[in-house]
């Protein structure tokens, strides 16, 4: 029997305007961060997070991990098309739920695309932008040459994904594979085997290069140069066109350097935060 996703001590449920339940961790008091998840099978705002927000908040942040649409153990329709407005928009209606008037945006992957999509619709509520290997950078045709993306789609499509097969599957999202704990893949898991196919299949996220100039807020980003996700090249992109830019470059990191490099990236994040 596979394990049973539980909420973790500090989970909290909101429904949004849609109609649409929202599983979140929030703790901390300050100014708001929010961390923005990437896709792939059985993600979750804790999974990818969990040894992140604590530290903010025991340096003075208020931190709100929501689980997008989908994943984790908020609401998982089926009727649907998982398209990157569709993420924005329940985005926007949790933090008016929450009151959330101005906030730092940390995403990752998926998650980078919403913030910079974010960024661009709702430009007076964020304050300023933190990126790791962010999608909408390229066109769709770039990504599914990827390594990783190819994986992922097939693996999640052919129902593969049982313990071992979720190991095989993250061990690509990393440099060095021993980091893909067993309570990982207790946590991933018993999501996976919840998630309807259109997750994945109905998903659809625009290259939003050509707005990049548009961005006003200062941006921090973070890239693995052994991604195989997301190609490492759109790090140039943000920094030629976003008025306010910088960027880390990783060695020996793939596509999660929040959870590979997780003191450098806390480190230089609360630097951004507090000196810009």
């Amino acid at each position: 029997m596979a394990p049973q996703m539980t909420p973790t001590p500090l989970a909290k449920k909101i429904r949004i305007p849609s109609g649409l339940d929202i599983h979140y961790q929030e703790d901390g008091q300050g100014d708001t961060l929010v961390f923005i998840h990437g896709s792939g099978p059985g993600a979750s705002g804790y999974s990818n997070f969990q040894g992140n927000y604590p530290w903010f908040n025991e340096h003075g942040y208020r931190t709100l991990v929501p689980d997008l649409p989908g994943y984790g153990l908020s609401s998982k329709p089926e009727d649907v098309d998982y398209v990157l407005d569709f993420f924005v928009s329940a985005l926007h209606q949790f933090l008016q739920a929450l009151d959330v008037q101005r906030c730092v945006l940390i995403g990752n992957s998926l998650g980078g695309a919403i913030a910079l999509k974010y960024a661009l619709d709702f430009p007076e509520t964020v304050s300023k932008l933190i990126l790791m290997g962010p999608g909408g950078l390229e066109e769709r045709e770039v990504y599914f040459q990827m390594e990783g993306i190819q994986k992922m789609m097939r693996d999640f499509a052919d129902g593969a994904l049982d313990r071992e097969g979720m190991r095989s599957l993250l061990s690509i999202l990393v440099y060095d594979p021993s980091l893909i704990t067993e309570a990982l893949l207790d946590q991933r898991v018993p999501i996976c085997a919840l998630q309807p196919k259109s997750v994945l299949s109905t998903m659809r996220v625009p290259n939003l290069s050509e707005r990049l100039a548009e961005i006003r807020c200062p941006v921090l980003g973070f890239w693995g140069t052994d991604d195989k996700f997301c190609p490492a090249e759109g790090a140039l992109k943000i920094l030629a066109h976003c008025q306010d830019a910088r960027f880390v470059l990783v060695n020996r990191c793939g596509h999660w350097v929040m959870v590979e490099h997780r003191d450098l990236f806390n480190r230089t994040c609360l630097d951004f935060l507090q000196n810009g």
